[in-house]
């Protein structure tokens, strides 16, 4: 009786085993996505960041949200979308300093960036926090 078990239980493996592989192939192709967009869409944030900072009177006046400084990430909650259209940020910003001090921002920024990351689609919003 013991050795039914080992083989049930082999049973189920090669049988889930095609399943879960079909199951992991989206979330395969999503990181294949991700690896390949990675140069964009580290110059989309630059590409935006500097966008805001030009648009807010530089950055002896102004800074953006830290998710914007994050180099080498995917923009974490700054990000809205990738997509064909490109990549939509929406981050705030506000005086030097604000977000370390625990000061609320003043200003939101909306900002859509080309699929390479090279160029500005549309600022859709610049302007005080909504």
């Amino acid at each position: 009786m013991n050795s039914v078990l080992p083989r049930l239980t082999l049973l189920a493996l090669a049988t889930l085993t095609p399943a879960l592989a079909a199951a992991q192939e989206p979330s395969f192709q999503r990181l294949d996505q991700l690896e390949a967009q990675a140069p964009s869409r580290q110059r989309a944030i630059n590409l935006a960041r500097d966008t805001a900072i030009k648009l807010n009177g530089g950055l002896s006046v102004y800074r953006p949200a830290a998710c914007m400084f994050a180099t080498g990430s995917t923009g974490g909650s700054c990000l809205l979308s990738d997509g064909a259209d490109g990549f939509r940020f929406r981050f705030n910003g506000g005086a030097p300093g604000w977000q370390q001090l625990g000061l609320p921002p003043t200003t939101t920024s909306e900002i859509l960036i080309a699929p390479d990351g090279r160029s500005v689609v549309q600022v859709v919003y610049n302007g005080p926090v909504n």
